[in-house]
C-alpha cells in the first residue's frame, strides 16, 4: 500500500504567510500576529473576504535620480483605486504602534497606511530601504505615533524594487499594478 502525503509538500509556518501575485512576480509576506494582532487579523479578514482580488499597487515614493538597486521609499497598495466604495465602508483598525509591537520600518517591512490614528483599513505599503522615520516617536508622521508595521517580505524584494522603478508622476504610478493576495 502506497501512502501519499499531499500536505507534506506544503511548508508549515509559525506565523501566517501570504502571497501577493503581480505581473512582475510574487512577493511572499510573513505576518506577525504576536506583535500586531488586530492589524494582522484585519488584513487576513480582508484577504479571506476577497477584497484584494484584482486590487493594485498605485502609489510610490522614490528618488527619481537613483538607480533601482539603490532607491529607497515605499510601494503602496490596496483597494482604494479598484474598490473605493468598499474602502469607505470599512471600519478603522485600532492603531498598533511600533512602540507597542517592537517592529521597525526597515527594508521589506509591511505596514498599514493611515491619515489619523485608527483610520487605517485596507491600504498597506512595503518599505524599500530604511523607513524607520515612520516608527513611533520619530518625525515621519505628523502625530509622531508612526505607522502600524505588521509583517515583512520574506521572498520577492527584487519584485518590490522592480515595481518601485515603474514610471510614475508625483507619488502615483502612471499605470496601477494589478495584484491579488492569498493565504499560503
Amino acid at each position: 500500500m502506497l501512502l501519499v502525503c499531499l500536505s507534506c509538500s506544503q511548508p508549515h509556518y509559525k506565523d501566517p504567510h501570504v502571497l501577493i501575485t503581480t505581473t512582475f512576480g510574487e512577493l511572499e509576506l510573513e505576518l506577525f500576529p504576536g506583535k500586531a494582532p488586530k492589524t494582522v487579523a484585519a488584513f487576513l479578514s480582508f484577504i479571506d473576504s476577497g477584497y484584494y482580488d484584482n486590487s493594485s499597487f498605485y502609489r510610490v515614493l522614490k528618488y527619481d535620480d537613483q538607480p533601482p538597486e539603490l532607491n529607497t521609499g515605499i510601494i503602496q497598495g490596496g483597494i482604494w483605486q479598484t474598490n473605493p466604495a468598499m474602502k469607505i465602508q470599512l471600519a478603522g483598525i485600532p492603531h498598533e504602534s511600533t512602540r507597542l509591537s517592537g517592529l521597525s520600518h526597515t527594508d521589506g517591512t509591511v505596514s498599514l497606511a493611515r491619515t489619523d490614528t485608527g483610520t487605517a483599513t485596507s491600504e498597506f505599503f512595503i518599505c524599500i530601504g530604511d523607513q524607520s522615520p515612520l516608527d513611533a516617536g520619530r518625525r515621519g508622521t505628523a502625530d509622531s505615533l508612526g505607522m502600524a508595521a505588521f509583517g515583512k517580505v520574506v521572498k520577492g524584494m527584487p519584485v518590490a524594487r522592480k515595481i518601485q522603478s515603474r514610471p510614475s508622476h508625483g507619488d502615483h504610478f502612471d499605470e496601477k499594478i494589478i495584484i491579488s493576495i492569498k493565504r499560503m
